[in-house]
C-alpha cells in the first residue's frame, strides 16, 4: 500500500490537470475560476479577493493579475461586480466545475466522502500542532 503522502500528491496532480482540462475552453486557470467565483460570492475589491484566497495568495502572490485579466475580458466591472457577460461566463464555468467535481467523487458515498475529509482535517491538525 502506498503511503498517504504519495496519494495526496498524486491526487493533487490529477485534480490540477483535470481542472485545467475542464477550464481550457474558456482559456482560464483554476485561479481565474476561483477569483471569478469569489466575486460571484460577493468579494468586490482586490483586498477582499486576496483575503478570501489567503492560502493561494501566500503561495503565489496577489490575485490582482487574475482580476485584471477578468476585467480585460469584460467580465468584471470597475465596481468589482460581475457584468452581464461575467455572470454568463460564471454560469458556464460553474457548470463545468460541477461536472468536474461530480466526476472526481463518482462512486464515493456521502459517508465515505465525509470520513475522508474528516481524516484529512485530523491529519492536518496533527501536523499543525507539532
Amino acid at each position: 500500500m502506498k503511503p498517504l503522502g504519495w496519494w495526496l500528491r498524486h491526487l493533487h496532480e490529477l485534480l490540477e490537470s483535470s481542472m485545467a482540462h475542464a477550464l481550457e475552453a474558456e482559456s482560464l486557470t483554476r485561479r481565474h475560476w476561483q477569483v471569478l467565483n469569489t466575486i460571484a460570492l460577493g468579494a468586490r475589491t482586490p483586498e477582499e479577493i486576496d483575503a478570501a484566497m489567503t492560502p493561494f495568495v501566500t503561495a503565489e502572490g496577489s490575485m490582482a493579475p487574475k482580476l485584471a485579466d477578468l476585467r480585460a475580458r469584460g467580465w468584471v466591472a470597475e465596481d468589482g461586480t460581475l457584468t452581464g457577460e461575467g455572470r454568463e461566463a460564471h454560469a458556464r464555468v460553474e457548470d463545468r466545475v460541477k461536472a468536474f467535481r461530480t466526476k472526481s467523487t463518482e462512486g464515493i458515498s456521502d459517508d465515505d466522502y465525509r470520513t475522508t475529509i474528516r481524516t484529512l482535517e485530523r491529519c492536518a491538525a496533527n501536523l499543525e500542532a507539532a
